[in-house]
């Protein structure tokens, strides 16, 4: 398990503010300082934890993977999107405080551009929330030319979306792109036309780079 470098700032405010109790707590022999101060480090800290060696669960490149850990919060159909500039499937993922807040590509794709939408920051479980929270949609294009795109949105603690890609960036399925900090909201937007099955329900839970939410009928 490593500390992502999205978070390389906040963890280090963090290291440094548990430094000074714990410092003090071990000069003045107050233990039970450091052992908090070493426990406060852990908690805030997980909340920027990148695991490791994490795989998509089949190799057939037809299969989108989740791009975030979480709680599938909602399966929609929309008549167009501009992620993919006809009707779309929807696969929303709720992120709580608890999970792991990185960020990965569904597919082997191309970045086409990002969009990003200034907005609220209401509590990503009211439904509203994600039609009218701050949010960046990233675009993309597979390697058999669907378009397709995910969407990142603020939550009310989560007010800092990271996602540091350029167009005609080349990402691999899994790969990690970029963040959103501490709880928030994380969308799958695929060409309905081109799905062959859904293979996730509201109330799933999913983790990133590893978990199936779609096949599609090509790549």
């Amino acid at each position: 398990m490593l500390l992502t470098r999205y978070g390389f700032r906040e963890w280090m405010i963090i290291t440094l503010a548990a430094a000074v109790p714990a410092a003090a707590g071990v000069l003045m022999g107050w233990w039970w300082l450091a052992v908090a101060a070493g426990i406060v480090w852990c908690a805030l800290a997980s909340f920027f934890r990148d695991p490791l060696f994490r795989k998509p669960a089949t190799a057939d490149p037809r299969d989108f993977v989740s791009p975030a850990d979480g709680l599938v919060s909602a399966v929609l159909s929309v008549p167009d999107h501009v992620a993919t500039g006809c009707p779309a499937t929807i696969i929303r993922i709720y992120l709580s405080v608890l999970d792991v807040h990185i960020n990965r590509a569904p597919c082997d794709s191309t970045v086409i551009d990002t969009l990003h939408t200034p907005g609220k920051y209401l509590d990503v479980r009211i439904e509203e929330s994600a039609q009218v929270n701050e949010s960046l949609v990233m675009r993309l294009r597979s390697t058999n030319g669907l378009a397709l795109g995910v969407k990142q949105i603020s939550g009310k603690i989560a007010r800092h979306i990271v996602c540091p890609v350029t167009p005609a960036q080349q990402l691999a399925r899994g790969e990690r792109y970029g963040m959103i900090k501490f709880g928030s909201t994380t969308e799958l937007i695929v060409p309905t036309s081109e799905v062959e099955r859904v293979l996730v329900t509201k109330g799933a839970r999913v983790r990133g780079g590893v978990t199936i939410l779609v096949r599609m009928k090509r790549a």
